[in-house]
């Protein structure tokens, strides 16, 4: 099934209403932060409570409880009365609360979103044996999990089987041992559900959409993408089709036709304080062209993205930038390396490294240590000790390519790593002790990833306008710590672009309409090349490895870079490796032992304010001129005056 537009549509449209899902759930870590009717996020406890310690299967099970809802407390949390009285009764009725009373399922130690919202729509759909391979239009897909004996496969029987028992539990008779039922309904989860990602922020839970959503398809070259809109009780419900620009495409009849009739039915029973889905365009589409959007990571190569889509859904993307030939430039720079023999294996235990330092950053929270071992990628590769050796043939330590994916992947943990280092050390409650002069220099080097990071990304952007959500985030992200870290300054206004003007007159998204992304893309480059030569020195001064990089925001140098250029300069240069601490403190007596002058602040305030407004601009196609983004770098760039008090502007 597929989906098409109904006319021609431009850059920047909103291609749906708000959909209301058909079953959503919050992930686990989420529970008792967030509202799990609209996945609002709720005030702190004062002093939080111990979560209750939920009885075993066999208490449960010899105590013959028959009423849960009296006897035992609901794991979950709501933001108001309404959304209590929505969202409770179905805690219960779907046997979510009998799940959570499974040994090994208590919102702490299991995952259990996906099991949950599949006992929602079995609820939901009011299914009672094993449906055919779609309901209500959606494609349940089981046949193609269940043909391979992998970690998925073993998901759905372990799923399947938790929430079969769990309904047993409910209506208090005994499991038979069927969950075919069960694992189909986890199935279609599987498939069909996205992750719930609000406000910019990281992913709060899945839900399931109807096939007004579901039957979009996925291109690694997409021509959509979509937002999510938390849902309050007050939010009217949309039940009709009259805002949809999209329309079922195909050649089952038969089937569209069945879920375009199930389709009312469906809405009623689902929860309508759910978070809300808006697809919308990012390139101009043609009328009757198919609409697309993206399943997976695009800034990953052919083979990764390949991987993780027959993973998790069990295609194989044959998309115009898979099909290339020869491979796109975009697809090839992603993996380039500097090698001179056979290194599939050297590849892979490179990506092994990488990916581990930054788990452990994320789960262990060891900023410095991070910084030091991806930094040693970075200059000298993977270390000696560990190659493994292999009989008969000498090993190849490889080197990545300053676009290669891993790069990208690196940029932007060491852009978050050194900025918690910076606010460790002014954290008061913190043990370490706070010197002002290490923290700027630390966030100076964060922000100096930050912006290498967004000049290479735009530079791939360029050659693929699908990349134009990442490139968004990314010119966002260099922007807003050197704002943040001068709001002090008088607010800017630039007179060589019309990007300020645009954006407070709130015309970003008719000047994308017009075709104006290409004349505001220029006027930005133009800006950003003549203001970064004057504040890059500055950001990098205390850190070798970036000084390689003349300017991260002329990238003509990324497009003709010999990666063995890279390695030669760090040669000469003396920089062999990258001790983190050692640098810093070089830095600080030799470059920080004055106060920034007045015009680089001024100057660092300029860089920021235009890769807010651009990031901004990027992100006003993707999201809409009234999204989360678009507000908060609003409230950033002209909330400074509430903020400060100051109303005059400086100019170019």
């Amino acid at each position: 099934m597929e989906m098409r537009t109904r006319e021609d549509t431009e850059m920047g449209t909103d291609l749906t209403p708000p959909l209301p899902p058909l079953a959503s759930s919050l992930h686990d870590s989420h529970l008792l932060s967030h509202c799990s009717a609209c996945f609002s996020p709720l005030p702190p406890s004062p002093s939080p409570s111990p979560s209750p310690s939920p009885p075993t299967l066999l208490t449960l099970l010899s105590n013959n409880t028959n009423n849960p809802n009296t006897s035992y407390p609901s794991f979950l949390r709501y933001c108001s009365p309404l959304c209590s009285a929505s969202d409770s009764p179905l805690h219960f009725s779907t046997a979510e609360h009998h799940l959570f009373l499974l040994p090994h399922s208590h919102p702490t130690t299991a995952h259990s979103s996906d099991l949950r919202a599949a006992l929602r729509l079995l609820h939901i759909l009011r299914l009672h044996t094993q449906p055919p391979n779609r309901v209500c239009g959606l494609l349940t897909n089981r046949h193609h999990f269940v043909s391979e004996c992998d970690e998925t496969l073993a998901r759905i029987r372990d799923g399947g089987k938790a929430m079969a028992i769990a309904r047993c539990m409910r209506d208090g008779r005994e499991f038979s041992g069927d969950s075919r039922l069960e694992e189909a309904l986890l199935c279609l989860v599987l498939t069909n559900a996205v992750e719930v990602q609000v406000n910019g922020g990281s992913a709060l839970g899945i839900a399931v959409y109807d096939w007004c959503f579901s039957w979009i398809n996925h291109s690694c070259s997409p021509n959509a993408c979509y937002r999510f809109l938390p849902c309050s009780p007050e939010t009217p419900l949309f039940s009709g089709e009259s805002g949809l620009q999209i329309v079922p495409g195909g050649d089952d009849e038969i089937e569209m036709e069945n879920a375009v009739r199930s389709r009312s039915e469906s809405i009623e029973g689902c929860n309508i304080y759910g978070p809300r889905i808006i697809v919308r365009s990012i390139k101009a589409i043609k009328k009757g062209e198919e609409v697309w959007v993206a399943y997976t990571d695009l800034l990953q190569p052919k083979a990764i993205r390949h991987a993780e889509l027959w993973v998790k859904y069990r295609f194989s993307c044959c998309c115009s930038r898979c099909n290339a030939s020869p491979p796109t430039y975009v697809d090839l720079v992603l993996q380039e390396i500097l090698a001179e023999s056979d290194i599939d294996e050297e590849i892979r235990e490179l990506t092994d490294y990488v990916d581990d330092a930054i788990a452990d950053y994320l789960s262990v929270g060891n900023p410095e240590a991070c910084c030091e071992m991806l930094e040693n990628v970075l200059v000298q590769g993977l270390p000696d000790e560990q190659l493994e050796p292999i009989v008969g043939k000498s090993r190849a330590n490889i080197r990545l390519h300053a676009l290669h994916h891993l790069s990208l992947a690196t940029y932007t943990t060491l852009a978050s790593a050194y900025r918690v280092r910076a606010s460790q050390l002014l954290d008061p409650h913190s043990e370490m002790d706070g010197d002002e002069l290490e923290a700027l220099s630390l966030s100076k080097t964060s922000a100096a990833y930050s912006l290498l990071l967004a000049g290479a990304t735009h530079h791939l952007f360029l050659s693929d306008s699908s990349l134009i959500a990442a490139t968004a985030n990314f010119w966002m992200n260099a922007g807003e710590l050197p704002l943040l870290n001068l709001l002090s300054l008088q607010s800017h206004k630039c007179y060589k672009c019309s990007l300020a003007d645009k954006f407070e007159a709130n015309s970003f998204g008719s000047e994308a309409q017009n075709g104006g992304l290409e004349n505001i893309s220029k006027q930005f480059l133009n800006c950003i090349l003549s203001i970064t030569p004057k504040v890059w020195s500055s950001l990098i001064q205390a850190h070798h490895l970036c000084k390689i990089f003349k300017d991260p925001s002329d990238s003509n140098w990324l497009g003709k870079m010999e990666t063995s250029k890279i390695w030669d300069f760090l040669a000469h240069s003396g920089c062999t490796s990258m001790d983190s601490s050692s640098q810093h403190e070089e830095s600080i007596n030799e470059c920080e032992a004055q106060r920034d002058t007045n015009q680089e602040r001024i100057n660092m305030y300029k860089l920021g304010f235009h890769c807010l407004l651009y990031g901004g601009f990027l992100s006003s196609i993707c999201y809409g001129p009234s999204s989360f983004l678009t507000c908060y770098i609003r409230n950033l760039v002209c909330g400074e005056e509430s903020l400060t008090g100051n109303s005059s502007h400086q100019k170019d």
